[in-house]
């Protein structure tokens, strides 16, 4: 993150990315994720989580935290508290739900002036944004990005630091068809966990176990099905639902060996 910060400067570079790592280190995988893209293990046909999304709404209680001890950052434009939906001015005076860093569920509070001004998390899902600019709250880069029309810097809300899972490969036996998946969130938006390790089953099974291009058809795969097919209303998938707008990466990596099937 210092680097690319260093690089805007030196070399006019602008932007961020998500990042998700996977290292091999003494028998054990480190993934490592800041972003919302995903690792899986599928494991005899179990489906372990490696990773979790960093959204707005996963981590709420970070930056409304963060916003409380340092009002400064929200540029007098927004509000640490969340409530279940913009207030109208008509409001002032009633009584509405709403949490702040510390509740994970709901209480009334009266609405105040400074209620008003938009909340710092707005929307769910994939349509959650954070200072309704970014739905993602985990990266490298975006120095230079601000809220639309304003010079509130996003940065200082975005964390670098990505979350770390540990997964120790001796404590089972792995066949050729146990595997770890890794992929952006252009694959997740739109496949879940699931199906995609019902297409790696499916694929791999075609597949001799001993035949290195496997692995790699599985993941081509993976993006086919994510992105769909082009028809006249745009990219669509077998259900004729949308495919995938987002860019889509993945690897699928064998924890197993070689071996034979009868």
């Amino acid at each position: 993150d210092d680097q690319i910060e260093r690089e805007r400067v030196a070399q006019h570079l602008a932007g961020g990315c998500c990042a998700l790592a996977a290292i091999y280190l003494m028998g054990k995988f480190y993934v490592a994720n800041a972003g919302d893209s995903r690792a899986i293990i599928i494991r005899n046909g179990e489906i372990i989580p490696m990773s979790r999304e960093f959204t707005p709404e996963t981590e709420r209680q970070r930056l409304q935290f963060l916003a409380l001890l340092r009002p400064e950052l929200l540029g007098k434009e927004f509000t640490h508290l969340e409530f279940p939906r913009r207030i109208q001015p008509k409001e002032l005076g009633k009584k509405m739900l709403y949490r702040d860093q510390n509740m994970n569920g709901w209480a009334y509070k009266k609405i105040e002036e400074d209620d008003l001004k938009f909340p710092l998390i707005y929307g769910e899902g994939k349509k959650a944004r954070m200072m309704a600019t970014i739905g993602v709250t985990r990266g490298l880069g975006d120095h230079d990005l601000k809220v639309f029309s304003s010079n509130i810097h996003i940065k200082p809300f975005l964390s670098c630091f990505p979350e770390v899972r540990v997964y120790d490969l001796t404590q089972y036996e792995h066949c050729p068809d146990d595997v770890l998946v890794l992929g952006t969130d252009g694959l997740w938006d739109v496949t879940s966990d699931k199906e995609v390790a019902g297409v790696v089953m499916e694929v791999l099974t075609s597949y001799e176990p001993n035949d290195p291009c496997r692995y790699t058809m599985v993941a081509q795969e993976l993006v086919v099905r994510s992105r769909g097919v082009l028809k006249e209303r745009g990219w669509r998938l077998a259900n004729d639902k949308l495919g995938s707008g987002d860019d889509i990466s993945v690897f699928v990596i064998p924890l197993g060996g070689p071996g034979n099937y009868t």
